[in-house]
C-alpha cells in the first residue's frame, strides 16, 4: 500500500501548528491501516462466511472447508479437538471454518479457497480436489480407505407417517411431494440418486433375474415426477422440509436422526434396498505446506478416527467406521436387508459416467426423456 506524501511538511514551511498536528494525525491514521491491512493478510485463508479470529503468537490456526452436513457436530468436535491438542501441545488451535454443498466446496478449494482439512460427501468430489493437484499423498491410505464417517439414504415423513410411507415404490405415487437436493452441487444429492437408481436395479432383478438399467431409469423418473425442489445441498433441503416444502424427505439417516434428538417428530423409513454412504476427510497438502499447518493437520484427521471423534459422529446419527463400536452401532441402527454398496454399482468412476455425465441417465431423466 502506497502512502499519499502531499500533506508531509517540507524543510521552512510556514504551515500553522494545528495543521501540522491534523497531519501528523491523519499519517498516524493511515499507518494504523496500513498495518491492520498486512496483519490480516497473513491469516490463516480463505475461509468463507463470517470472519474467524487470527491465532495468538504461539497458537495455530486450522482452516475447515467442509460439507454442510457435518455442521452441527463439528461444533462439539472442534472443541473436542481443540481441548486434545492444547493438552499435548500447549498450542490452542484456533479454527476458521467453512461449510457449504460438498460439490460447492470441492470447487471453491480448487478455486483459491486454501482449507486446510476437508471432509466431503463423496469420494468423487475428494478426487476433484486430488485431480487438481491440491492433495499430493494417497488420501485412501488412511483409516477406513480415507473415510471418517457412514450413513444410509432414508425417508423421511412427517409426524406420523401420515401418508403411510414403507418404500421407494411408495414416492411415486400420485399427489405425494418429494424432496431432494440438486446433484449438480450436492454430493448428498447423488447418494439419494444413487440409492433410487440402485433400489431400481435390485428390484427388476427380483422380478427379471438381473439388473435392468432401463427399468432403473423408469423407477427413477417415476420418483422425480413428484419433486417439489431442487435445493443446491443436503442442508438446504432439509431447511425447506423443516419450512414445511414436501412429504417425504430423500437424505442421511443421520440428518433425520439429529433432528429426532432434539426433539423434532419425524418418522425414518428405511427401504429395503438403499445404499451405504461413505464420507471422506483429507489434509489439503499444498495449502497445509504453505501455511505450515501440516502436524495440526495431520492430528486433526486421525482425530477423526478416535474412539472420541466416532462416538461424536455417532451421537449426531452417523453410523461409525471403526470395526469395534459396530456392536454398539448394532443396538441403534437398522441394517437393511438389501444395503448395497457404491461398488456394487461399478465404483464412482462408472456411476459418474452413467448417471451424471452430459448425457448420462440423470440428465435425461431431468429432460424428460
Amino acid at each position: 500500500m502506497k502512502l499519499e506524501r502531499e500533506h508531509v511538511l517540507q524543510p521552512g514551511s510556514r504551515r500553522r501548528a494545528g495543521s501540522v498536528g491534523r497531519t501528523r494525525a491523519y499519517i498516524a491514521l493511515l499507518l494504523g491501516a496500513v498495518m491492520l491491512a498486512l496483519t490480516g493478510c497473513t491469516g490463516g485463508g480463505g475461509s468463507e462466511g463470517p470472519a474467524q479470529p487470527a491465532a495468538e503468537k504461539g497458537d495455530v490456526t486450522l482452516v475447515v472447508g467442509a460439507y454442510s452436513v457435518v455442521k452441527d457436530v463439528f461444533a462439539e468436535l472442534l472443541p473436542a479437538f481443540r481441548e486434545e491438542w492444547k493438552q499435548q501441545t500447549g498450542q490452542t488451535v484456533v479454527f476458521q471454518e467453512s461449510y457449504e454443498a460438498s460439490g460447492t466446496q470441492a470447487r471453491a478449494i480448487v478455486g483459491g479457497f486454501e482449507a486446510d482439512v476437508t471432509l466431503l460427501a463423496m469420494e468423487g468430489d475428494m478426487e476433484k480436489v486430488e485431480k487438481a493437484g491440491m492433495i499430493t499423498h494417497d488420501w485412501r491410505a488412511k483409516g477406513t480407505k480415507g473415510m471418517v464417517t457412514r450413513s444410509i439414504v432414508v425417508l423421511g415423513t412427517r409426524e406420523g407417517n401420515p401418508l403411510h410411507i414403507q418404500d421407494w415404490t411408495d414416492l411415486a405415487k400420485p399427489g405425494v411431494k418429494v424432496l431432494y437436493p440438486n446433484p449438480k452441487t450436492s454430493g448428498g444429492a447423488q447418494w439419494d440418486i444413487n440409492a433410487i437408481y440402485g433400489a431400481g436395479l435390485k428390484a427388476s432383478e427380483r422380478q427379471q433375474g438381473k439388473p435392468d438399467p432401463a427399468f432403473a431409469k423408469s423407477f427413477l423418473a417415476s420418483i422425480h415426477h413428484n419433486v417439489e425442489s431442487l435445493d443446491k445441498s443436503g442442508r438446504a433441503s432439509m431447511a425447506a422440509f423443516e419450512y414445511g416444502v414436501g412429504d417425504v424427505i430423500v437424505t442421511y439417516e443421520n440428518e433425520l436422526l439429529a433432528r429426532i434428538r432434539h426433539g423434532v417428530p419425524y418418522q425414518i423409513v428405511v427401504p429395503e434396498d438403499t445404499i451405504l454412504i461413505e464420507n471422506p476427510a483429507a489434509i489439503i497438502d499444498r495449502n497445509v505446506d504453505k501455511h505450515g499447518s501440516r502436524e495440526v493437520a495431520e492430528a486433526f484427521i486421525d482425530f477423526l478416527y478416535s474412539d472420541k471423534a466416532q462416538e461424536l459422529f455417532m451421537e449426531y446419527g452417523f453410523r461409525p467406521v471403526t470395526d469395534h463400536l459396530k456392536e454398539q452401532a448394532a443396538k441403534r441402527y437398522i441394517e437393511p436387508s438389501g444395503l448395497f454398496t457404491i461398488d456394487d454399482l461399478g465404483g464412482w468412476d462408472e456411476v459418474r459416467s452413467k448417471l451424471y455425465s452430459a448425457r448420462g441417465i440423470w440428465y435425461q431423466v431431468l429432460a424428460g426423456f
